[in-house]
C-alpha cells in the first residue's frame, strides 16, 4: 500500500510539472514536444511502476523549449517532434564539447485534420501549402461547400509547426488567418468543432476529427497516416520522434532508454496511438 501511494504521489507531481526527489535520489527530467508528452508520461507510469524508486518528471512546452533546456543544463532529456538545428547543435557544442546524442524513439504520421462532416477526405502537399500561406481560403476550391477555410496551427516553438514550414509551406510563413493554439489537444478539439476548420498535429490526438488521406502531388495516390503507411514510408508526412540527451546515456538514464527502445517501451508506443521504431537491445554504445 505505501509503495501504491508513493506511486500516486509521483505521477500526480510528474503531470503537474513539479519537481521530485526519488528515494533513489534525483528524479529524471523529461522536457519538451507537446507532441510527444502524453507519450512521456505513459513511458514513466509503466517504467516506475516496474522500477519502484526510479521517479520520472515528465514536461511539455514544446520541442525549441526542450531543446533549450537540453543547452542550457535543467532536464536531462529533450522530446522533439523535429530533429535538432544546426544553430542549436553548435550552442551544444559550445557549452558542452558535443552536438548531443540523437535517439529515434518513435514514429509518426503527422496527421491533417477536418471536421468529421467535412466532404474533403484527401488534399495534396501543394493543396496544404496554398491553404496555410492562404492562396486557396475556400472549401469550394478543393471539392467541398462554398465556405472559408478556417486555419488552426501551433505555436513557432512547436516541433510540429516546423516541421509543417518546412515540409509543407517549403519555408514560407503561415498566412496571417492562422490561429496559433498552445497544444496539438487544442488543435484537435477546435477543429471537432468546426465543421469549416483544419489543422495539423500528431497522430495520436486524432480523436473525433477526419483524418484527412495525403498525396505528394496531383497525379498521386493519396495516403492515410495509419502504421502501415507510416512504416512502409508511403505516407509522405512521416516523421521520427526524439529524444536527445547532451552525452551518451550512462546509468539510470541509460536503463531508461534502453527500455524505451525495447519491446515493452515500443508496445507503449502503440498504446499511446504512435508507431514503433525497430527495438535494440541498448542504446549510446
Amino acid at each position: 500500500m505505501k509503495r501504491i501511494t508513493a506511486f500516486i504521489v509521483a505521477a500526480s507531481l510528474m503531470v503537474a510539472g513539479i519537481a521530485v526527489s526519488g528515494s533513489a535520489g534525483r528524479a529524471i527530467t523529461i522536457k519538451g514536444s507537446d507532441t510527444m508528452v502524453i507519450l512521456g508520461q505513459r513511458w514513466a507510469e509503466v517504467y516506475m511502476k516496474e522500477h519502484p524508486g526510479i521517479v520520472i518528471q515528465v514536461t511539455g512546452g514544446g520541442s525549441g523549449t526542450g531543446i533549450a533546456a537540453l543547452i542550457n543544463g535543467t532536464t536531462d532529456i529533450c522530446q522533439a517532434s523535429r530533429p535538432m538545428k544546426p544553430a542549436e547543435k553548435t550552442k551544444m557544442k559550445e557549452r558542452y564539447f558535443t552536438q548531443g546524442t540523437e535517439i529515434p524513439v518513435a514514429k509518426d504520421g503527422m496527421t491533417v485534420y477536418v471536421s468529421e462532416s467535412n466532404p474533403v477526405s484527401q488534399l495534396t502537399i501543394e493543396q496544404l501549402r496554398k491553404i496555410y500561406v492562404g492562396e486557396i481560403t475556400s472549401w469550394k476550391d478543393l471539392g467541398g461547400p462554398d465556405a472559408d477555410i478556417n486555419l488552426y496551427g501551433r505555436e513557432n516553438n512547436s516541433g510540429t509547426y516546423v516541421f509543417f514550414k518546412d515540409n509543407v509551406l517549403e519555408g514560407e510563413d503561415f498566412a496571417p488567418a492562422v490561429a496559433t493554439l498552445p497544444g496539438t489537444a487544442s488543435v484537435v478539439n477546435a477543429v471537432s468543432k468546426d465543421p469549416n476548420g483544419i489543422g495539423y498535429g500528431g497522430a495520436a490526438y486524432a480523436k473525433g476529427v477526419k483524418q484527412c488521406a495525403v498525396a505528394v502531388a496531383a497525379d498521386s495516390v493519396a495516403y492515410p497516416p495509419t502504421k502501415e503507411m507510416v512504416e512502409n514510408g508511403k505516407y509522405p508526412l512521416a516523421r521520427d520522434l526524439y529524444w536527445y540527451l547532451r552525452t551518451k546515456p550512462e546509468g539510470d538514464i541509460k536503463k531508461l532508454v534502453d527500455w524505451v527502445l525495447s519491446p515493452s517501451g515500443q508496445a507503449v508506443v502503440t498504446e499511446t496511438g504512435y508507431f514503433p521504431v525497430a527495438s535494440k537491445a541498448t542504446a549510446g554504445k
